[in-house]
C-alpha cells in the first residue's frame, strides 16, 4: 500500500547532556507514571530531547493491522518511563488518531516530553494526500494539533512534505508568527532540500530536519548533513532500522500484505530482499561483536556518527520497544566506525526506498 492509498483507507477515506539515573515519580490524577531511566539527551538546534525518540505513525496501521487505543497509550507511557522524552506524531496519522492517543498518553506528564507533530496535507479539505501548507492551513491545522494533544503549545512543528505551490518564505513566517504567539516553540521541516532548509532558516530558525535515514538508506549524508552541520540544525531519521529489515526479522523469502506499506517499495521486491540480505549478514556481524541486537546495532552506528541525530524507531510492540531502547548507552569508536565503512563500502543495495508518488512529493 503507498501513502497515498494507506492515508485513503486510514481515515478520511484514511549536545549530549543526559547521564543514566533515577527520576522523580510524577503524580497526577490518581495515576503514577515512573521514570526508571534517564538516558541520553541530545541538543537539536536549540531543542533537547532524549537521544532515541518514539515515532506514532504504525499505531495506526501503516504496516497493517489494527490496534487497540489502551495498547498503545500503554506503550507509548512505557516508552517515557524507560526514558524517551521525544514523541513524534502527524495530524495525517490516521488522519488524527495519532495525535489523539499521544495527547492523550503523555497529558500526564507533558511538562516532561517534547511532542512533535507536523502539517502539510490537506486533510482538513478532504485532501489527505495532497500537499498543502497554504498559511491558512497551518493555522487551521495547528489549531487541531493543539486541541488533539491537549496543550497549549507544540515543542517541534514540521512541515511534512515540501509544498513547491507555496513559498518557502511564506511557510516559515507563518510558523514564525505562530512561535510569536506561543503556540509553537521549534520550526522543522520533513524530507527537505538543503535548498528549501536554507530559505527557511532565512526567516524563521529551523531547528530539526526529518528525514529518512538507516542502513539502507544513506543519501542524507551528501545531500544535506554538510547544510544542517553548518547552521547547527539536527537530524531526526525516520525508519532508522529500514522498516524492521535491520532488525533481522525479514528473509528473503519475505512476502508483505496489500496493506502493508513495504508490499509497494522497491526495495522490498522478492528480488531486491534476496539482494539486500547482504547488509542484514554485516549488521548482525558488528551486532554480535558489539554484544548488541541487531536492531540496537542500526541505532548505536547512527547515534554514534554525530551528536546532532536522535532517531525516531517505530513499533507496537512492546518487547520491540525494550529492544531498541537498549541502543542508548551503546557507542561504537571511531576506529570501529572506519572499520565498519570499509565493511559497508563492499555492499550494494538493490531497489529504492520510496514508490513513485511517494517519490514525487520529497523535496529535490
Amino acid at each position: 500500500m503507498n501513502r497515498r492509498d494507506f492515508i485513503k483507507t486510514s481515515g478520511f477515506a484514511l549536545m549530549f547532556a543526559g547521564l543514566a539515573g533515577k527520576a522523580e515519580i510524577i503524580m497526577t490524577d490518581n495515576n503514577t507514571l515512573k521514570q526508571t531511566k534517564k538516558i541520553e539527551h541530545r541538543n537539536l538546534g536549540g531543542l533537547n530531547v532524549s537521544a532515541i525518540g518514539l515515532g506514532c505513525l504504525p499505531m495506526v496501521g501503516y504496516y497493517g493491522g489494527k490496534y487497540d487505543k489502551n495498547e498503545m497509550i500503554a506503550l507509548i507511557r512505557r516508552a517515557y518511563e524507560k526514558g524517551v522524552t521525544f514523541f513524534d506524531t502527524a495530524e495525517v496519522y490516521g488522519p488524527y488518531t495519532s495525535e489523539t492517543w499521544v495527547g492523550e498518553a503523555l497529558k500526564p506528564v507533558r511538562g516532561q516530553v517534547k511532542i512533535a507533530t507536523k502539517f502539510g496535507f490537506g486533510v482538513e479539505e478532504g485532501q489527505p494526500t495532497a500537499l498543502n501548507s497554504e498559511p491558512k492551513h497551518i493555522r487551521r491545522a495547528v489549531e487541531g494539533s493543539l486541541k488533539r494533544l491537549q496543550t497549549d503549545y507544540i515543542d517541534l512543528l514540521y512541515q511534512h512534505r515540501v509544498d513547491p505551490k507555496i513559498p518557502m518564505e511564506d511557510v516559515a513566517g507563518t510558523v514564525k508568527e505562530l512561535i510569536q504567539e506561543g503556540k509553537v516553540l521549534h520550526f522543522g521541516l520533513s524530507e527537505a532540500s538543503a535548498k528549501s532548509i536554507r530559505k527557511a532558516h532565512a526567516v524563521c530558525p529551523v531547528s530539526v530536519v526529518q528525514s529518512e535515514y538507516s542502513l539502507i538508506w544513506r543519501e542524507p549524508e551528501t545531500k544535506i548533513f554538510p547544510t544542517l552541520e553548518e547552521l547547527g540544525i539536527g537530524l531526526v531519521p525516520y525508519c532508522p532500522l529500514g522498516r524492521a529489515l535491520l532488525t533481522g526479522v525479514i528473509t528473503k523469502d519475505s512476502r508483505f500484505e496489500k496493506t502493508d506499506r513495504r508490499a509497494t517499495l522497491p526495495m522490498f521486491t522478492p528480488e531486491a530482499l534476496e539482494h539486500n540480505m547482504e547488509i542484514v549478514k554485516l549488521v548482525k556481524k558488528w551486532a554480535r561483536r558489539k554484544n548488541v541486537t541487531p536492531a540496537q546495532y542500526a541505532l548505536v552506528w547512527m547515534l554514534s556518527e554525530k551528536p546532532w541525530i536522535a532517531p525516531i524507531p517505530s513499533t507496537t510492540n512492546p518487547e520491540h520497544l525494550d529492544d531498541f531502547l537498549g541502543a542508548a548507552d551503546v557507542r561504537m569508536s571511531t576506529d570501529e566506525l572506519k572499520e565498519f565503512e570499509k565493511d559497508y563500502s563492499k555492499i550494494h543495495l538493490v531497489g529504492h526506498r520510496a514508490d513513485p508518488f511517494t517519490e514525487s512529493q520529497i523535496d529535490k
